[in-house]
């Protein structure tokens, strides 16, 4: 035997300390607004392409593909905070680390409005996100923490 800390098993539910029980729920709520977002942007596509308005076919096909697939992983993300799992917070916090510069890219090109809800929204998950405390680890047998 050693004395080395068990791993948190990865399906590890959510210890709801104090004043902490809502940040899964807000960032799931916040996960799902972005993935049924790039659902709807990625109709957007495919309804460009059946009307011919797209420009290249092969470039709006393969963009929509993309969204599609981040969309319902971040779906999928938010089902995994709304069901108190610990794992969706490294997703969670990659990807809207990883919106902030695609907000300050819509503000240079002056779009403003849309890179402050960016932000705003990217800001916020990522703010449920560090908030939501993860399970400590116990040793089999211990028994639950009171809360």
């Amino acid at each position: 035997m050693t004395d080395e800390p068990r791993p948190t098993p990865p399906d590890q539910r959510l210890v709801a300390a104090r004043g902490k029980a809502r940040a899964p729920i807000a960032a799931g709520a916040l996960m799902l607004v972005q993935g049924s977002v790039l659902l709807l942007l990625a109709g957007f596509y495919g309804y460009e392409m059946a009307v011919g308005a797209a420009d290249s076919l092969t470039t709006a096909a393969t963009s929509g593909a993309l969204i599609l697939i981040f969309g319902i992983a971040m779906l999928f993300v938010a089902r995994g905070w709304l069901r108190g799992q610990s794992w969706p917070r490294t997703p969670t916090l990659v990807w809207n680390a990883l919106l902030l510069p695609v907000a300050w890219s819509l503000h240079q090109s002056e779009q403003t409005l849309l890179a402050i809800g960016l932000a705003l929204l990217s800001g916020a998950c990522l703010v449920a996100a560090v908030a939501a405390a993860p399970a400590p680890a116990r040793l089999p047998g211990e028994p639950e923490p009171r809360g």
